[in-house]
């Protein structure tokens, strides 16, 4: 990997993999709903989508187009805290995926009558995502852990708001949040150095600068939140504080969820699915932010069973922090990790996602091999440890289905124990 500037300033990241024929190109915007305020939450998604939706040179259809007659593929995606634009082609096509890129990035009309068009899509997508239970929980989850700060907003937006948005909006927020401060693009594949001068003549006149408002971290609350559904299952979200970006044992968070619910040979798929038939769907996972983070646990059951699930999960967490993990677990998680990212490392699409989010989010970057050091250095005591600050505090619950009176069922002064520091200091 190889980290360079243009003459503007902006940060290109380029890993050149010789023995493929393909190249993924991305460019990524340190900008998403946490940015956002009340008022215009479902901005940055937004942009994203009016972005495809053409330039002075490219109308909506020669952009599918281009990339259809090439084979290769363009999309984008927002999320909390950034917004990445990019395409994934043949070696030889790569001038006409940074040009058409370019030109969505720089020249995007945002005309009035496709800025109503995309609006009612996004419309469209908000209500699929409603209508879509196990997925909607877990906004609701991040509301009942965070409250009103914008690491719980909707990365959708609601349809309010959406509905009040017009073009002069959008650019207003983009010549705010779309500086050249905030902005990285990363390129892996069959491609070297040369490709630094085709991105000077697509990307040198980017001269919008500005100074970031210091952010807020939030503050984890320990929420309940219902919302009513006609549904056949209840959806149950069990959230504890996690740990953020910048910790420098993450690894050991990233561990604790691969043993509590990372996979089919975790703690609560194996007793809540395997043993007991309570749920079809039941996992664990953790998200890390710039300044916090959020460690979940999932399942979709029947109201009937929704209580005795939420008993079973509290009793393995409480006893996984009374007992610790065993040796056995700990090696088998490394074992599963270290896979992981040195399968993911094949994709050119993974590793161009890996340097544009390192550099956004982290400003560094590890070899494969000091990432795979980090993992076999961490031990039962940093696990245990994690353990102890993770599932120290009472957790924030967020439910979804038919019945709210299964709330009240649900103790919500629960902590788990902390017996394995009391171990830890004999």
């Amino acid at each position: 990997m190889n980290k360079y500037q243009l003459r503007n300033g902006l940060r290109v990241l380029i890993e050149s993999i010789p023995t493929c024929r393909s190249v993924s190109f991305g460019i990524w915007v340190k900008t998403g709903s946490r940015n956002e305020t009340p008022d215009d939450n479902g901005v940055s998604h937004f942009v994203e989508h009016m972005l495809f939706k053409g330039t002075k040179r490219h109308t909506a259809k020669d952009i599918a187009d281009k990339f259809d007659g090439i084979g290769g593929n363009v999309n984008a995606f927002t999320s909390k805290e950034y917004t990445c634009y990019y395409a994934k082609v043949l070696d030889q096509h790569l001038p006409i995926a940074v040009d058409v890129l370019a030109d969505m990035f720089f020249e995007s009309e945002l005309a009035s009558a496709e800025l109503a068009k995309e609006k009612n899509v996004i419309l469209e997508e908000i209500s699929m995502y409603d209508d879509t239970p196990d997925d909607t929980v877990h906004d609701l989850a991040s509301r009942a852990a965070y409250g009103d700060h914008p690491l719980a907003y909707s990365i959708l937006g609601t349809a309010e708001r959406l509905n009040k948005m017009g073009s002069d909006d959008l650019r207003e927020y983009m010549k705010k949040r779309y500086r050249i401060e905030n902005t990285v693009v990363s390129i892996a594949g069959n491609v070297g150095e040369e490709v630094l001068e085709l991105l000077e003549q697509h990307f040198g006149q980017f001269d919008v600068r500005g100074t970031d408002v210091e952010l807020t971290p939030p503050v984890f609350r320990s929420g309940s939140l219902f919302h009513q559904k006609k549904t056949e299952q209840n959806h149950l979200c069990l959230t504890f504080p996690g740990c953020s970006i910048q910790e420098p044992n993450l690894y050991a968070m990233v561990l604790l969820n691969n043993t509590i619910g990372g996979g089919m040979s975790s703690r609560l798929f194996q007793e809540i699915r395997e043993k007991r038939g309570l749920a079809y769907s039941v996992y664990s996972y953790h998200t890390s932010y710039a300044d916090s983070g959020l460690f979940t646990v999932y399942a979709g059951t029947a109201p009937k069973q929704t209580k005795d699930v939420y008993e079973l999960t509290m009793e393995l967490l409480d006893d996984i922090s009374a007992k610790g993990l065993s040796e056995a677990e700990l090696f088998r998680g490394k074992e599963q990790l270290k896979g992981n990212l040195i399968l993911s490392l094949e994709s050119t699409s993974s590793r161009m996602n890996r340097l544009g989010k390192n550099e956004l989010m982290l400003g560094r970057h590890y070899t494969l091999d000091e990432m795979l050091e980090r993992i076999d250095r961490v031990t039962l005591d940093d696990v245990n440890g994690m353990m102890r600050t993770i599932l120290g505090s009472s957790c924030a619950i967020a439910l979804v289905g038919s019945q709210q009176k299964v709330l009240s069922g649900i103790g919500r002064e629960f902590v788990v124990s902390n017996t394995v520091e009391a171990a830890a200091g004999e």
